[in-house]
C-alpha cells in the first residue's frame, strides 16, 4: 500500500502546485499583455443617425491570472466614444481580472454630435490599459460628417440632390407622376434599414466618372459596408417614364433596380449608362414587362444579376454579368434570366419578349452554375433573345435564342478575381490572350466603363476595353 502512497502524494502536490499558481496573481512588469487590434477604426458616422458599435479583446497571456489596475477612457465623459469593459458600461473600471490565458471584451461605441462641416472629420480618443506598472494604449479613430436627413419624403415637384453634403435617406423617398428628380455628379445617397425609392415620375442621375453618383446603405463601418439588402432599392413604378442612370453605382440593397410595365410614351423606360450594381441580396436589375436599355455596365455578386419576367424589349450593349460566391452571397442563380411569362399564385401571364445582347459577357465561378443564361417561354406570345458577339458560360445553349458569332465557355481573363478579399476586378488589362480583346461588334457606345475610348469596329467584350 505504501508504495502506491507516495506517487499520488506526488500527484496531488503538483496538482495543487499548478492550480494555485493559477489562481495566484502574476506581479512581475514582463507579464505579457496582447490586444486582437491596436487600434479601434469607425469609418464615417452620420450626425444625429445614431451610435455605432465595435469590439476587441485584451488577452492574458500569461499562466497566472492578471489584474489590470485600470482600464480607463481618457477623454471621460466628454468623450464621444463610450466603452464597456466585459460587461460593465463606465468610463473607468480599476481591478479588473483576467484569468490565466483568457481574454475580456472591450466594446466600443460612438456618437457623433452635429458639426457645421460638410467634409468629414476625425475624432480621436484613447483607451488606457495599466497593470504591473505598465501602461499601454487602444487608440480609438472615426471620421463623422453632417448630411441632410430625408424621413419618408414625397416629392411634388422636381428637384435636385446635390453633391454638397450626403443625403441620409430614412423610410421611402417617392418621386410623385409628373416630377423629375435630378441627382447631381457626386451626389451621395446613404439609405437606412427598409428605406428606398418609389420613381412614378422620372429619375435622372448624372453621374460622371471622376464623380459618380453612389446610392448604398447607411453603415460604413466594417462589416456592415459589405452586408447586402442594407435597403430596399429603387423601383420605377408602371407609371414611370423617361429615366436615365450615368455613372451611378448602385450597391447593397435587396432589389438594386425594379422596372415595371413599359412607359406609356413608348420611349425606352430606363437607360442605364456606365452603372455599376453589385452585392444586391435578391437583383440586381428587375425587370416585368418593361423597356431597359443599357450600355457599357457592370452587373455583379448579387443574388440574380438581371431578371426578366412577363416579356417586354431590352437592350444591353457591352455589358459584363458576372457572379462569384463570398462571404455575403452565394452563386447559385445564373447571372440571366429571362422569360416571356409570370407565374402569380398559378395564374399565368405571357407577353412578348425581345432582348438584344451585344458585345456582352455572361460568367460565374466554375462548377456552381452551369448555365449563366437562361431563356424560358410559355404562352403564345413571342420569344426572341438575340447573342450577337458574346461571350458566355453555358452547358446548354439558351433555347429561343440566336447565337450570332460569340464565344463559349472560355474564361474570359479577369485582371483579378480575389473571393477571399472581396475584391474583384472585371478589366482585362494584365491579359494579353483573353477571348474578349477585339472580338465584338461595332457600336454606337465608343467610351467604355473607364471612359476610355473603343476600337470602332472590332471593340472589345464585356463592360471594359483593354488599355
Amino acid at each position: 500500500m505504501k508504495k502506491y502512497l507516495l506517487p499520488w502524494l506526488l500527484f496531488l502536490f503538483f496538482t495543487c502546485f499548478l492550480s494555485c499558481k493559477k489562481e495566484s496573481f502574476i506581479t512581475s512588469p514582463e507579464a505579457r499583455l496582447s490586444s486582437s487590434v491596436d487600434t479601434v477604426k469607425f469609418d464615417t458616422v452620420f450626425t444625429t443617425v445614431g451610435s455605432v458599435s465595435q469590439s476587441f479583446k485584451i488577452f492574458n497571456d500569461n499562466a497566472q491570472k492578471l489584474r489590470l489596475s485600470s482600464v480607463k477612457l481618457m477623454g471621460g465623459a466628454a468623450s464621444p466614444f463610450k466603452i464597456n469593459i466585459n460587461g460593465t458600461a463606465s468610463a473607468q473600471l480599476n481591478d479588473v481580472d483576467i484569468a490565466a490565458n483568457d481574454s475580456i471584451y472591450i466594446f466600443v461605441t460612438v456618437s457623433v454630435t452635429p458639426n457645421a462641416a460638410n467634409l468629414p472629420y476625425l475624432l480621436m480618443d484613447s483607451i488606457q490599459v495599466m497593470f504591473n506598472g505598465n501602461t499601454r494604449f487602444i487608440q480609438l479613430e472615426a471620421y463623422g460628417q453632417n448630411a441632410k436627413f430625408l424621413r419618408n419624403l414625397s416629392f411634388d415637384s422636381d428637384a435636385t440632390f446635390s453633391k454638397n453634403q450626403p443625403y441620409v435617406i430614412l423610410g421611402l423617398l417617392k418621386v410623385n407622376s409628373g416630377v423629375t428628380v435630378t441627382f447631381e455628379a457626386g451626389a451621395r445617397l446613404f439609405f437606412h434599414a427598409n428605406a428606398g425609392i418609389l420613381v412614378e415620375g422620372s429619375l435622372v442621375s448624372n453621374g460622371t466618372l471622376n464623380e459618380p453618383v453612389i446610392c448604398t446603405g447607411d453603415r460604413l463601418d466594417e462589416p456592415y459596408s459589405k452586408f447586402p439588402g442594407s435597403w430596399t432599392g429603387i423601383s420605377f413604378s408602371p407609371g414611370s417614364r423617361d429615366s436615365k442612370l450615368t455613372y451611378t453605382i448602385i450597391k447593397n440593397a435587396s432589389q438594386a433596380l425594379v422596372v415595371l410595365k413599359p412607359a406609356a410614351s413608348g420611349n425606352t423606360k430606363l437607360v442605364l449608362h456606365q452603372c455599376t450594381i453589385y452585392n444586391a441580396k435578391d437583383a440586381a436589375l428587375l425587370c416585368e414587362g418593361s423597356n431597359v436599355a443599357a450600355d457599357n455596365c457592370l452587373f455583379y455578386n448579387s443574388g440574380s444579376n438581371l431578371v426578366v419576367k412577363n416579356g417586354g424589349a431590352y437592350s444591353f450593349t457591352n455589358c459584363t454579368l458576372a457572379g462569384y460566391s463570398n462571404n455575403y452571397l452565394s452563386h447559385t442563380a445564373p447571372v440571366a434570366k429571362l422569360a416571356n411569362f409570370l407565374d402569380t399564385n398559378g395564374v399565368l401571364t405571357s407577353n412578348a419578349l425581345t432582348a438584344l445582347f451585344k458585345n456582352c459577357i455572361f460568367w460565374g465561378e466554375n462548377g456552381i452554375v452551369e448555365n449563366e443564361i437562361i431563356v424560358e417561354k410559355q404562352g403564345a406570345a413571342a420569344c426572341a433573345v438575340t447573342l450577337d458577339h458574346c461571350l458566355y458560360k453555358a452547358l446548354t445553349d439558351p433555347s429561343n435564342s440566336s447565337i450570332l458569332s460569340s464565344i463559349k465557355n472560355i474564361d474570359p481573363g479577369f485582371d483579378s478575381i480575389d473571393v477571399r478579399n472581396n475584391f474583384y476586378n472585371f478589366r482585362i488589362t494584365k491579359s494579353l490572350s483573353s477571348p474578349v480583346i477585339s472580338a465584338g461588334t461595332s457600336t454606337p457606345f465608343l467610351k467604355d466603363l473607364d471612359y476610355f475610348t473603343r476600337n470602332p469596329v472590332k471593340p472589345d467584350i464585356g463592360s471594359y476595353e483593354k488599355h
